[in-house]
């Protein structure tokens, strides 16, 4: 089964918060109407939406928040094709698509970035799944040189 709509839309999802740019979607009600219809989704009130972005971003590693509980209505159609969730609004669709990944053992892919200035939502496509870093150019090369020059700072005991 194809999961990249699914892990897509959840990414963009955790990713209407970029602490990078320090814009949030959904402190622009224009913004976050034009990010749901570009999906095909009705947007949910802005406050619902950040509460379960914000409990998605906890859940996935975002050190930042607290880990809750949330929920949402979807529907479970019987198609020729077999059950499906469905949910026409934006909570409902990322939800669904978050539990496709986890019944699926995908789940675990989606991750956030490590690096306090950059948090960035990625969906983790290694064989075994060990990515770290949103982007190894980017956050994982200026973590890897931090660590480097604290090491040849600090003081080498060869006691």
């Amino acid at each position: 089964m194809d999961t990249s709509a699914d892990a897509s839309l959840v990414v963009d999802f955790l990713n209407t918060l970029d602490i990078e740019e320090g814009t949030d979607v959904l402190t622009e009600p224009a913004l976050w109407q034009a990010w749901a219809v570009e999906r095909g989704l009705r947007p949910d009130p802005e406050q619902d939406a950040r509460s379960v972005r914000d409990a998605l971003r906890a859940a996935v590693g975002d050190p930042r928040l607290p880990g809750v509980d949330t929920e949402a209505p979807v529907r479970i159609a019987l198609t020729l094709d077999g059950p499906v969730l469905i949910a026409d609004n934006v909570v409902g669709a990322v939800l669904s698509a978050a539990a496709r990944l986890a019944v699926l053992d995908e789940w675990r892919r989606v991750k956030i970035c490590p690096a306090d200035d950059c948090l960035w939502a990625f969906f983790d496509h290694s064989r075994n799944r060990s990515r770290t870093w949103c982007s190894m150019r980017a956050c994982g090369n200026r973590e890897k040189a931090r660590a480097w020059r604290d090491r040849r700072a600090s003081p080498v005991d060869h006691h």
